[in-house]
């Protein structure tokens, strides 16, 4: 098989780092400035800490859009700040991409790449 061939399998996901950057009202949670938890593929790492659901809940749906490359015009690359629903709270999260991680198909899905080949044919 050529390189080609090999590497059609294969993508690449930006890491992702989601730090607490601002807390302008009362959390009740026990979040604090510079609480964070790291995205890489589709595994989650929250280091030593709890994170409150409710600002991981409002965070999650956009993420997956934010580890891909998308039109340098579109919202999702110029923004990168999230709020908690708790309008009490005011906590403010941003979303940074801290890396690039390569992935093969196979590898992430349960669906084998050869039998889409296949089945494209």
């Amino acid at each position: 098989m050529s390189k080609e061939a090999d590497e059609r399998d294969q993508f690449s996901l930006y890491d992702l780092e989601v730090v607490v950057e601002s807390i302008e009202g009362n959390c009740t949670c026990d979040m604090s400035i510079g609480d964070s938890f790291q995205l890489q593929g589709g595994k989650l790492a929250i280091p030593d800490r709890s994170y409150c659901l409710y600002a991981l809940q409002s965070v999650i749906p956009l993420l997956p859009a934010k580890q891909r490359v998308n039109h340098p015009a579109d919202w999702i690359e110029t923004d990168s700040r999230v709020c908690c629903p708790d309008p009490a709270c005011q906590l403010v999260m941003r979303i940074d991409r801290v890396g690039k991680t390569n992935f093969k198909h196979d590898d992430v899905s349960a669906t084998r790449w050869t039998d889409l080949e296949e089945t494209a044919s």
